[in-house]
């Protein structure tokens, strides 16, 4: 593909992303009780590509960091996945002090909502994830269109997950200014990816902080008993992008 083609598919990509910040609030099928079945769906295939595709790439990345470091090569794998673990800490870190802001308030000012530091915090921690993804359109182990095509699903697929999750704790502030955020953080990204181009160490740092990150957003979203979230979607959602990622790999090797 030429590189004037991808750079206007990669921006179509970043839009359809920015879409689904602008308009998550309007997918009323979203709220469903139990939980959307759709939503189940979309975290099965977000994990699945974390396991497919981002997991096998971290391990090729730690060649990366081998040479670039000098470190043993069971070292340097266990410092990138180590990344993997930093970005799954980080995002539970910041969901337990969102709840326990709103249990808080709920106890004692009667409000549903977390403090509106909180919303910062939800929110610049939230954009940093969109920006780092948004920038790999650009930059990616796996430069082939049906690689890139797989990325972009999976990715709109997250963003309807965890969107809906930060919008469900700061419905308000999500819709006036939460939302804009998060479209100027995927517009960012991107231009930083035409911009900018990163060694292939720094590279395979994002893509685990962007796994860890991933994993945790989608499982709690999943697991806690009170979502009544669905296997069978969520499973369903999973095994369809393995088969696509298996076909994909046997069509190109």
């Amino acid at each position: 593909m030429a590189a004037g083609t991808f750079l206007l598919v990669t921006f179509v990509m970043a839009l359809a992303f920015c879409a689904v910040h602008l308009f998550v609030g309007r997918l009323r099928f979203l709220d469903a009780v139990p939980r959307s079945r759709w939503l189940s769906f979309a975290g099965g295939v977000a994990v699945g590509y974390v396991f497919l595709h981002i997991m096998p790439e971290i391990g090729a990345h730690a060649a990366s960091f081998e040479r670039a470091t000098g470190l043993a090569a069971p070292l340097a794998e266990a410092v990138v996945y180590t990344l993997a673990l930093a970005g799954l800490i980080l995002f539970y870190g910041m969901e337990r002090a969102i709840v326990s802001s709103r249990d808080m308030r709920r106890k004692t000012e009667g409000t549903d909502r977390p403090e509106h530091a909180m919303f910062r915090l939800h929110i610049g921690a939230s954009g940093l994830l969109i920006f780092v993804i948004a920038y790999l359109l650009n930059h990616r182990e796996d430069d082939s269109l049906a690689g890139l095509a797989l990325y972009f699903v999976a990715m709109m697929l997250h963003f309807v997950t965890a969107d809906y999750g930060v919008r469900r704790h700061h419905v308000e502030l999500y819709d006036s200014r939460g939302r804009w955020a998060l479209v100027l953080a995927t517009l960012g990204g991107w231009l930083a990816g035409v911009l900018l181009a990163l060694s292939p160490l720094a590279i395979g740092g994002l893509f685990a902080f962007v796994g860890g990150a991933i994993v945790l957003v989608v499982l709690k979203e999943e697991l806690p008993e009170e979502r009544k979230s669905y296997f069978l979607p969520f499973f369903a959602g999973a095994a369809l992008y393995a088969a696509l990622a298996l076909a994909e790999l046997h069509l190109t090797t």
